[in-house]
C-alpha cells in the first residue's frame, strides 16, 4: 500500500528544479515541487514517492497526521493481540 504524507516545506534549494527540504515530523527529505510550483517555504504539501502532489493547510495536515497515528496504533501487535 502506498500513502501520501503531509510535510512542511523548510527550504527551497533550487528555484528552477523546485527541489525542497520538507519536514515530516522531524525527519527531513528532499522533495520535488515541480507538480506544485506555487508551494513556498512554510507551506504544507502532500508528498508521494518524492513528489509534492498538492498543498494543504496546517489544520488539514494535522488531521491527516493524527489519522495516520491512529491507524498505526490500531494495527500494532499490541492492539491486534499479536
Amino acid at each position: 500500500m502506498c500513502l501520501a504524507v503531509p510535510g512542511q516545506v523548510l527550504s527551497i534549494e533550487d528555484d528552477q528544479l523546485r527541489t525542497a527540504t520538507v519536514s515530516f515530523g522531524g525527519v527531513t527529505k528532499s522533495v520535488s515541487l515541480a507538480l506544485v510550483p506555487e508551494a513556498e517555504v512554510g507551506d504544507y504539501v502532500i508528498v508521494h514517492v518524492g513528489f509534492a502532489i498538492s498543498k494543504l493547510d496546517e489544520e488539514a495536515a494535522r488531521r491527516t497526521l493524527e489519522t495516520y497515528s491512529e491507524l498505526a496504533a490500531s494495527s500494532s501487535p499490541e492492539a491486534t493481540g499479536g
